[in-house]
């Protein structure tokens, strides 16, 4: 059960509420974000909505048989929409795209990819500052002198910085300089730091586990929603099966059925999906047609000298022949869907 409170619910109403739910065999649990206050109630019996319905500071109530009940759309019919002014949001009634390098190397990178974006009308930058490897010997990261420059960089051209946090120490020095903290599939399922993550007001991009499953995905987001933070952005990047072909096997069938169980954003991430510059393409393109709100693509203007993963990344032409396909393929897809 759901328990949405009215604005500014006074704290001896909130007392009854949670009174009677202990009464009736019920435990509730406090979740306060920016916007509004929830109850998240559970119990061992099926619960009558009318004995808790009208008592005063209630606002709206829902039976939500989820065990993520926060991030389902079993509560919230309306698609979830994170606004970061400047005419900017995450919405579907467009597609947002995302693009940068792997890693950020160096100020003249920033400033040559940063017009790249510009002339091709792109709002959001990625780029890693903290590099979580496979190998301890390889590239990792520039830090957070870095993400300085990078962030600098980035605000005075208009472009969000969209980077990877991956512990809980790092979220405090990295919060003045980013727009959207994202949480790589190391870290899909590290519960301190969605925990911590779900304390702020950033918007979060939720990297799918490379071993999670559809509902594992959904409780790490509801970690981060149940400590406050609405704002969460679901990203599907390819899982680890049996096929050694290519890096991850692309699951474009989690981007229909997500949007179906959670009224959360759902991005695609293609590039470590499937891992080959070739195929980044098409897999983005169809991950479009099966609904997503976003993509996220690696590029760089010479990806054979790239510090990391160069082999998934685009240069600057294919970059901009994507991008011209990406927004031919979603006004495609609106056109069906409308007709």
């Amino acid at each position: 059960m759901l328990i949405q409170l009215i604005d500014n619910c006074p704290q001896q109403e909130l007392e009854n509420i949670m009174a009677q739910l202990k009464t009736h065999g019920f435990k509730g649990n406090l979740v306060e974000t920016l916007s509004t206050r929830y109850i998240i109630s559970n119990g061992k019996k099926e619960a009558d909505i009318r004995l808790f319905g009208n008592l005063p500071g209630v606002k709206d109530i829902h039976i939500v048989e989820d065990d993520n009940k926060l991030v389902s759309r079993k509560w919230r019919v309306e698609d979830t929409i994170i606004d970061f002014g400047d005419g900017i949001q995450i919405s579907r009634k467009d597609l947002t795209i995302v693009m940068g390098p792997c890693a950020i190397e160096d100020e003249q990178q920033v400033d040559t990819t940063l017009e790249f974006l510009k002339e091709n009308n792109i709002r959001f930058m990625r780029g890693g500052i903290f590099k979580p490897r496979s190998s301890p010997y390889s590239f990792r990261g520039l830090g957070i002198e870095g993400l300085k420059f990078f962030s600098q960089k980035c605000k005075a051209a208009g472009i969000k910085v969209v980077t990877e946090v991956m512990q809980v120490s790092q979220i405090e020095e990295m919060y003045d300089y980013i727009d959207v903290f994202q949480v790589g599939t190391r870290n899909a399922q590290n519960f301190n730091l969605l925990d911590e993550l779900g304390k702020t007001n950033k918007p979060v991009l939720l990297k799918r586990g490379m071993s999670s499953t559809i509902q594992e995905f959904l409780a790490s987001a509801e970690y981060i929603f149940s400590n406050g933070n609405e704002k969460i952005i679901l990203c599907e990047r390819g899982i680890r099966t049996f096929e050694k072909a290519y890096r991850n096997t692309m699951d474009i069938n989690a981007i229909p059925y997500l949007h179906d169980k959670s009224h959360l954003p759902v991005f695609s991430d293609p590039s470590h999906a499937v891992g080959i510059r070739d195929y980044v393409e098409p897999i983005a393109l169809s991950s479009v047609m099966a609904g997503a709100d976003g993509v996220l693509i690696e590029i760089h203007q010479c990806p054979q000298k790239a510090v990391s993963d160069g082999a998934q990344t685009l240069d600057f032409f294919q970059a901009r022949r994507t991008i011209q396909r990406l927004r031919e393929t979603v006004a495609l897809r609106n056109k069906i869907m409308v007709g």
